[in-house]
């Protein structure tokens, strides 16, 4: 009877062990992603302890994310993302590549992306405007890799750890912050549209504009700064133009952008839009996933360009 009741006892607790082993690893694994077995031989190493083994598979994946990326250094990133977004008064535009579009998909490339526009965001913010009303700055690979993400870590640390999850080459290639005065607006707008994680736009092209009203009109500013953004990509200007300016002979041929046909009204010009609508272009930028920037060179400080 004594040992049934010791038998008895052993069952249930073995069965209680067991089931909090596999909560634990649920829990792991939820939070992780990792694979069955890494989460299972990082709580056996940490003696079951959930913060101990989620810091080893971190430290696991980010020294395999460096070996893979050191193996696969070299290898074409023409694919990517990029990422867009607008925090109080300042707005980010960065891309970041990968050697496929289906890696462009995956949700841990999106996350990169996101933690790379919210470390550019920060790093705006430590800058003043004085008396400028617009500040831009450039930055270039490099610069963005070295960056601190929220969790103190760099992004070269986080991009290391991607590639060990994907599997595949990819590279944080250039952004652009703008920082702006109260009374400038800021807009942002990627294509594809609608492609959002947690406030971050992200698409193949992405745009920014800063814009100010120069008169009262009624218009309303959120949309007509989205919408001055999806022409700036759509259209792709490469100069604001003056009256000094004279339009191009073929409206197609026509990269002034207050010359061109607007996008979503071709009876307009951009132009007669901002004049009816007493609205004053400062800057834009358009990047596009891909695309050469001769403006961005390899090895220079951070390049700073302020607007009047």
């Amino acid at each position: 009877m004594y040992s049934q009741l010791i038998l008895k006892r052993f069952f249930c607790n073995s069965n209680s062990l067991f089931a909090a082993e596999k909560s634990l690893l649920a829990t792991l694994r939820k939070k992780t992603g990792y694979t069955f077995s890494n989460c299972k031989k990082a709580l056996e190493l940490n003696n079951n302890d959930l913060t101990k083994a989620e810091s080893w598979l971190h430290e696991q994946a980010q020294a395999l994310g460096w070996s893979k990326a050191t193996k696969l250094e070299g290898r074409k990133t023409n694919q990517g993302l990029v990422a867009a977004t607008v925090q109080n008064q300042n707005a980010v535009l960065v891309e970041i590549n990968c050697e496929t579009d289906f890696v462009a998909r995956n949700t841990n490339f999106q996350e990169m992306a996101e933690a790379a526009a919210r470390a550019c965001i920060e790093f705006s913010k430590k800058y003043a405007l004085g008396e400028n009303p617009l500040i831009k700055i450039d930055l270039e690979s490099r610069q963005l890799n070295e960056l601190p993400t929220a969790d103190g870590k760099l992004l070269s640390d986080q991009l290391a750890l991607m590639i060990g999850l994907v599997g595949e080459n990819a590279s944080l290639k250039r952004g652009i912050c703008f920082k702006a005065a109260e009374q400038i607006h800021l807009s942002v707008y990627t294509h594809p549209y609608g492609n959002e994680r947690n406030g971050i736009l992200l698409g193949k092209f992405g745009g920014v504009v800063a814009f100010r009203q120069i008169r009262p009109s009624g218009v309303d500013i959120k949309k007509l700064g989205k919408d001055l953004c999806q022409h700036i990509v759509g259209m792709n200007p490469d100069r604001i133009g003056t009256v000094f300016d004279k339009p191009a002979g073929n409206t197609d041929d026509e990269k002034c952008l207050i010359y061109q046909e607007f996008l979503l009204d071709s009876e307009w010009t951009v132009g007669d839009l901002l004049k009816e609508n007493g609205i004053e272009i400062i800057d834009f930028k358009r990047f596009e996933c891909g695309e050469t920037d001769k403006r961005i060179e390899e090895d220079t400080p951070e390049k700073i360009t302020t607007c009047q």
